[in-house]
């Protein structure tokens, strides 16, 4: 073979084994997922080739002319082809290990960036996971008051779905014009912190949320994002109107019994009592509005102590039936007053129930006491009781013949300070007796209440308590 062939094949196969390397590189050592890295580095190899080219053009100019001429002898002895040949050999060393350098630095870039874009994931799933355990509503608009982030509470109470890459217009998403006014204004004002008071209609109840809007802006002021925070308040609202209704019906039942001292007392000084008889009955009506006042504090501490669990409560195992028995031995006095007939349960052999006994006694007598105020003369009331083997519970139902409770007032006999304004002409009282009774089975014994009443047919007011563990399962 000819001395120039053998120099251009030698050119060629430089080249060629420089961008060899450079595609093995890639293709072995390198991640995949980045053929841009990869064509740069083909591109490096083929650019050193040509630099090496250019580099020795006058010499392989010179060596064409040589060959032209066919002064071979001349141009072996000016550029020896071994000598060449060895330079340029060099030459592509040098390159290849200039390549593999750039390799391993692009290798440990890539590593840090691929830990990065991990590091950069885990941080996005760990906010996304906080945002939706948070329990209040998050939502996010940009500057066109699109939703660009919301947890799952927010989908949940506006009723869409997020998707990131489609974000929804606000207008569109959130069903509450207020609210949606409320970021626009937010974000055109540039107000820093907003605070609003707003309600939604949810399963066609009010629901009224805290809501907190934030402005998040750039360095040069201007608003990037609002983020709006709505905190459901509705129970507190609630409790806050029970606290203030409480008051309200405490002050005036207090001041009734205080006003009627107040005035008999004033009587008695200014000697408006002639008579050892009108002053016995002064005294009397006296006695009897202390003795009311008196029932309404202990009432209200009772079920004031019940409600904050501070109340002493000494469970036993009783017979529930032998407490109903003296529960109406107490009462049949006060029922022979308007000639009313009290029927009373037989004894059930395995009624055996862990109570507080002077608790249920109190239950008991309210209820057979209410049943006597409201019937009339002559009427008869009936205690009876249901016991349940299977489920592991017994039932007390006091119904009685008086005047029944409106449909519209039923459900609501239980409430504090509730009276049924239609029966109020009957009997006079606090509105906590019922309450009372509530308080005592459901939140002290674990039972439950209820009642049953028809208007000028009479009232079945009841009660359920669970068996002794040990009886229920003795029974079955």
């Amino acid at each position: 073979m000819k001395t120039e062939q053998k120099i251009w094949i030698a050119l060629a196969a430089a080249g060629c084994v420089g961008a060899l390397v450079a595609m093995i590189a890639v293709a072995t050592s390198m991640p995949t997922g980045i053929p841009i890295v990869a064509a740069l580095i083909i591109c490096a190899s083929i650019i050193g080739n040509l630099v090496v080219l250019f580099k020795h053009a006058d010499r392989l100019q010179k060596i064409a002319s040589a060959l032209s001429v066919g002064s071979q002898v001349r141009m072996t002895a000016a550029y020896p082809p071994d000598s060449l040949l060895k330079e340029i050999g060099t030459a592509s060393q040098r390159f290849m290990d200039e390549t593999n350098e750039k390799v391993k630095t692009l290798q440990n870039e890539n590593t840090d960036i691929s830990l990065q874009l991990q590091l950069t994931q885990r941080r996005k799933n760990s906010i996304e996971a906080i945002l939706n355990s948070i329990r209040d509503a998050v939502m996010v608009t940009d500057d066109r008051d699109r939703i660009i982030l919301a947890n799952a509470a927010a989908e949940t109470l506006f009723g869409f779905e997020f998707d990131p890459l489609q974000p929804l217009v606000t207008e569109e998403a959130v069903s509450s014009d207020e609210l949606v006014a409320a970021i626009s204004k937010c974000r055109t004002s540039k107000t820093a912190h907003v605070r609003h008071e707003l309600t939604f209609e949810k399963d066609e109840q009010p629901i009224t949320y805290d809501t907190v809007l934030s402005c998040v802006e750039d360095d040069k002021g201007n608003v990037l994002q609002v983020v709006a925070v709505l905190h459901d308040i509705t129970r507190e609202k609630e409790i806050s109107q029970m606290k203030n209704d409480f008051v309200s019906h405490v002050s005036h039942e207090l001041k009734t019994p205080l006003a009627s001292i107040n005035a008999y007392a004033e009587m008695l000084v200014d000697g408006e009592a002639e008579d050892a008889e009108t002053v016995q009955q002064f005294c009397g009506v006296i006695q009897g509005q202390a003795q009311r006042l008196s029932r309404l504090i202990e009432d209200i501490l009772n079920i004031s102590r019940i409600e904050s669990g501070l109340v002493k409560v000494s469970k036993k195992t009783h017979s529930l039936a032998l407490v109903i028995r003296d529960s109406v031995e107490m009462i049949t006095s006060y029922a022979q007053e308007k000639s009313i007939t009290v029927h009373s349960p037989a004894s059930i052999l395995y009624d055996q129930v862990t109570i507080d006994r002077d608790m249920i006694s109190q239950v008991v007598i309210n209820l057979l006491s209410n049943a006597v105020k409201y019937t009339p003369a002559n009427g008869e009331i009936t205690v009876r009781t249901d016991l349940n083997e299977i489920e592991g519970q017994i039932t007390v139902m006091i119904t009685d013949t008086g005047v029944g409770i409106p449909a519209e007032d039923v459900d609501h006999v239980f409430d504090k300070f509730y009276r049924v304004k239609a029966n109020n002409k009957y009997a006079k009282g606090t509105g906590l007796g019922l309450n009372l009774v509530k308080q005592i089975v459901e939140t002290v014994h674990g039972g439950s209440v209820f009642v049953t009443s028809t208007t000028g047919e009479g009232s079945t007011f009841g009660f359920v308590l669970p068996l002794l563990k040990e009886t229920a399962t003795q029974t079955v």
